[in-house]
């Protein structure tokens, strides 16, 4: 068995990684901040909002997919079936759509713009170390099956 069959990660990175960019965004928003000029009152306040809750629900849509298919929902762990139902039929990542979609709508709730700008760089990271691994991992798993699926399916929207 090779090492992507096993299982694509040695650690939970994505999950970490984007708790990092917030805790980042709000540092860095203290330390360093980027003026931003708004006359819209409550506007980006209740879109923020409308955001983080979009988030929280495509994440806990796509978490209860995967239990209900009865396969792994944290990165690290071998899959056990390859899931395209739920909200894997419009994107193949998601729970990390959700966390980038969260992180905008911190960024509108707190006008804090490093929010936007740490969720690009989470993003291009997620992207290099963690999904590439796992569609190596699902690739070697379920083979043309998932090439199918991949063709079909965009990676994030």
């Amino acid at each position: 068995m090779n090492a992507y069959r096993a299982k694509p990660l040695t650690y939970p990175w994505p999950p970490f990684l984007y708790v990092l960019a917030m805790l980042g965004a709000v540092a860095l928003g203290r330390s360093a901040p980027i003026a931003v000029v708004h006359s819209q009152g409550w506007i980006p306040w209740l879109a923020g909002a409308a955001l983080v809750l979009i988030a929280l629900f495509l994440d806990i849509w796509a978490m209860k997919t995967l239990i209900e298919r009865h396969t792994a929902v944290l990165p690290h762990r071998g899959s056990s079936h390859l899931v395209t139902c739920g909200p894997f039929r419009f994107t193949r990542n998601p729970i990390y759509l959700g966390y980038t979609i969260m992180m905008v709508g911190f960024g509108l709730i707190t006008l804090n713009p490093w929010f936007f700008i740490l969720a690009s760089a989470s993003v291009a990271l997620t992207t290099a170390f963690a999904i590439r691994n796992e569609e190596l991992h699902l690739l070697s798993r379920f083979g043309f099956e998932f090439e199918r699926y991949c063709r079909a399916t965009s990676r994030w929207i």
